[in-house]
């Protein structure tokens, strides 16, 4: 029998990622994570949904980031990527108020403008 070891510092419960903040390289907060898209099958994050812009809540948009380009930062307390306002202000987005359908298609687009592969 193999002893599997895992720290509580490797695991999170999904209901508290959602609200952690999201940080640019240069320490700047870009938005919060909303949501989570999991692969049913595998179990697997595959996107963080991150809320950005507006103000207080008015005008903010959602923008799906491949799991793969967060990295967690235990001194900033959250999720630290490699973008820049200007990168996301052109990104992939779509409106929750909106009847908006998760497709492979808009899946691929997201993968391809954060140029990192593919999930579909």
């Amino acid at each position: 029998m193999t002893d599997l070891t895992l720290t509580p510092k490797n695991l999170i419960a999904a209901e508290r990622v959602t609200g952690t903040d999201v940080y640019n390289l240069q320490g700047d907060k870009l938005g919060t994570v909303e949501d989570i898209m999991i692969d049913k099958v595998s179990g697997r994050a595959i996107y963080a949904v991150m809320s950005f812009g507006g103000f207080l809540g008015i005008g903010e948009k959602h923008h799906p980031l491949p799991w793969s380009t967060l990295k967690y930062d235990e001194r900033q307390g959250g999720y630290v990527v490699a973008l820049d306002r200007k990168i996301l202000e052109g990104a992939p987005t779509f409106d929750e108020a909106e009847d908006f359908s998760w497709t492979p298609d808009y899946g691929r687009q997201v993968d391809k403008y954060y140029g990192v592969p593919t999930y579909w």
